[in-house]
């Protein structure tokens, strides 16, 4: 019955990933892997590591309805403090795309998703894969979201070195994302996740997120829990791959 799943191969019974995906969503700001091998009793970090991330993956529902309405997109980075360098210009940092609904004054469903750079190449796609075609999308202005009319939707243009108002000001949506999504990194992660696996804690972010006025925890964990029979199986070495540096440790 777990064929397929991300509970497939798994010698730990179902009750003790039931009680990890309890746990996972009844925490507010998440859970460490160190936090979670603690609470379970699991004998090895890198089995609450592997069970964290694999969880991670569920967190994404196949089919989701995309952003509509008007949407805020921006970007912001992620990492240490770089010498030298301004504005859109990074070495080491990663760069992380964000589109959020606008919700009257507040803020509704949001996208992220790591990009290689700021080019239209890259901001284009995440705009397309995250926000339904005739939305209006309200960016800075950038070059790089100059192709978006081209693509069908209504795009509302606010350069902010003409505006009398800071950028917090006029695109609030998108900046209280980033600000809290730092956060979040810094204390849940102590801010020790490799960019190889920042997509799955973005993932973990929205879906927080995403759900955050739900009256009950009973349903994030429903919710995940169908999610995680729909999602195919990852093992260590697929999760892993041939891209992390170190082995994880116990900041992640």
């Amino acid at each position: 019955m777990t064929a397929g799943t991300i509970f497939q191969d798994t010698r730990k019974p179902l009750r003790m990933w039931f009680m990890a995906m309890w746990y996972v969503t009844n925490q507010k700001n998440g859970v460490s892997a160190l936090g979670l091998q603690r609470v379970l009793g699991i004998g090895s970090y890198r089995t609450a590591w592997t069970w964290l991330h694999k969880l991670r993956r569920a967190m994404v529902r196949p089919g989701r309805d995309p952003l509509c309405g008007t949407v805020e997109v921006d970007e912001t980075y992620v990492g240490g403090v770089e010498k030298g360098k301004s504005g859109r210009e990074t070495e080491t940092k990663a760069i992380v795309a964000i589109a959020a609904e606008e919700n009257g004054k507040g803020i509704g469903r949001i996208r992220l998703r790591r990009v290689v750079d700021v080019s239209g190449a890259s901001l284009l796609p995440f705009v397309q894969s995250a926000v339904a075609p005739g939305a209006v999308v309200h960016t800075d202005g950038w070059s790089g979201y100059s192709g978006l009319a081209a693509l069908g939707y209504k795009h509302e243009v606010t350069v902010i070195s003409a505006s009398p108002d800071p950028s917090h000001v006029v695109m609030p949506r998108v900046h209280n994302i980033a600000a809290h999504l730092k956060r979040w990194l810094l204390g849940t992660h102590q801010g020790g996740v490799q960019h190889v696996h920042l997509d799955y804690y973005l993932d973990e972010y929205a879906f927080r997120f995403n759900r955050r006025r739900s009256k009950t925890r009973g349903l994030l964990f429903h919710r995940l829990a169908q999610q995680a029979v729909a999602v195919g199986p990852a093992t260590y070495n697929t999760i892993v791959g041939n891209n992390l540096t170190r082995p994880p440790t116990a900041l992640e």
